[in-house]
């Protein structure tokens, strides 16, 4: 378990700014780079983070969803720049996958990033289930 002194608030957003949030994690993370065609289209670096350790600052009127296949997760893009800062993930529908592209990278300790096979959801999913737990 991991003791409150390890969290740092960090903030982020989209790219015009409409969309902005902070989120608490630990200054050294380890990220998914995932290959699936969402995420490999956008260049999404997964942070999974519990629901509570979440909060939208602004823009939640700027927000449009898209829901595909299983139509599980949540996919949230600024209707501005279309963006996608962070969605609700199928492997953690109680938490969020922030894009640590939007964040300031310098402001973590480490970031170890790990190649996730999610071309081959069935197979790789259940590795990430219980990311967004505290």
């Amino acid at each position: 378990m991991m003791a409150e002194a390890d969290l740092r608030t960090y903030r982020g957003g989209c790219h015009c700014g409409a969309v902005r949030f902070e989120v608490v994690a630990p200054a050294r993370v380890t990220v998914q780079d995932c290959n699936c065609s969402m995420c490999a289209t956008t260049g999404f670096l997964h942070l999974i983070v519990p629901a509570a350790r979440f909060r939208l600052l602004s823009g939640a009127d700027s927000l449009t969803e898209y829901r595909f296949n299983t139509g599980a997760a949540r996919h949230l893009f600024c209707k501005v720049c279309g963006v996608k800062s962070f969605y609700v993930p199928r492997s953690n529908p109680d938490g969020y996958s922030v894009n640590l592209r939007v964040l300031d990278r310098s402001q973590f300790e480490t970031v170890t990033i790990e190649p996730f096979d999610g071309q081959n959801w069935d197979a790789h999913g259940g590795t990430l289930a219980g990311l967004s737990k505290p």
